[in-house]
C-alpha cells in the first residue's frame, strides 16, 4: 500500500516520442544538421532537452546547442500535443488512484513550461499534488532533489512512496531518494535497462501499479 505515487512523464504517462522527435528534427533542419528517424529518439530522450540536443547533434558546439534549444522550444511549445497521447489505461489509473486517496505527482526532466502545458492538456481533471519539470536551481534526474521537492510539498513517509518510470534514470532517482522504484515496460527503454538499473518491481500494465498502491481499489 502506498500514499504517494510519483510518475515520470515521457514514456510513462504519455507517449511523447513523435512530438519530441519532430521538434528535434525541426531544430536540426534549421541548423543544417542531419535529421534522425523518430524511432532513434527512444535512446536520446530522458535527460532533459539540452542533453537531447547534444545527442542529436554531437558535433555542435555550445553556441550551436543554444541555437538548437531555441529552435526546439519554438516548435515544441506549439506542437507538443500533436501526436502525443496517454498510454492505454493511464487516465483510468490516475483517476482510480486519486479516488482511493492516493496522491499522485509528476517528476520529469522536461522543461517546466512544457510539463505544465501537456499535463494540463491531457489530465485536466487529475489533482496532482506536485508537477515538477526541469527548473533553474534544481539538478535533473537521477539527482533525487526532484523527489525531495515533491515530498516537501506533500509530506509522505518514504516507505509509503514509490517512483514510477520507464528508464534507468528513473530507477536511479528512486534509489538515491530511498523510495521504491517501479519500472514500466510500455515506455521508451527496454526491460533489460530496467533490470540493469535494479528496479524494485517491473510492471507490464497500469493495473499492476494500482494493485501495488491500493490493493483492491474502489472504483470512482
Amino acid at each position: 500500500m502506498k500514499d504517494l505515487v510519483i510518475f515520470d512523464l515521457d514514456g510513462t504517462l504519455l507517449n511523447t516520442i513523435a512530438d519530441l522527435g519532430s521538434a528535434t528534427n525541426y531544430a536540426l533542419s534549421k541548423k543544417g544538421y542531419t535529421e534522425h528517424p523518430l524511432s532513434s529518439y527512444n535512446y536520446m530522450v530522458g535527460n532533459g532537452v539540452r542533453t537531447l540536443m547534444e545527442r542529436a547533434a554531437p558535433d555542435a558546439d555550445k553556441e550551436e546547442i543554444e541555437e538548437l534549444l531555441g529552435y526546439f522550444r519554438e516548435y515544441y511549445d506549439e506542437h507538443c500535443s500533436d501526436q502525443t497521447k496517454p498510454y492505454p489505461g493511464i487516465p483510468e489509473l490516475l483517476e482510480t488512484l486519486t479516488a482511493n486517496g492516493v496522491k499522485v505527482a509528476v517528476a520529469s526532466n522536461k522543461y517546466q513550461a512544457a510539463v505544465d502545458k501537456i499535463v494540463a492538456h491531457f489530465f485536466p481533471g487529475i489533482p496532482f499534488v506536485s508537477i515538477h519539470g526541469e527548473r533553474p536551481g534544481y539538478p535533473r534526474k537521477p539527482d533525487p532533489s526532484i523527489i525531495f521537492a515533491v515530498l516537501s510539498e506533500s509530506p509522505t513517509p518514504k516507505s509509503r512512496t514509490m517512483m514510477v518510470g520507464d528508464s534507468a534514470v528513473d530507477m536511479e532517482t528512486a534509489r538515491r531518494a530511498c523510495v521504491n522504484s517501479v519500472g514500466v515496460t510500455w515506455g521508451f527503454r527496454p526491460v533489460s535497462e530496467l533490470r540493469g538499473a535494479y528496479a524494485d518491481v517491473i510492471v507490464s500494465e497500469p493495473n499492476d501499479i494500482l494493485r501495488m498502491a491500493v490493493g483492491s481499489p474502489q472504483n470512482s
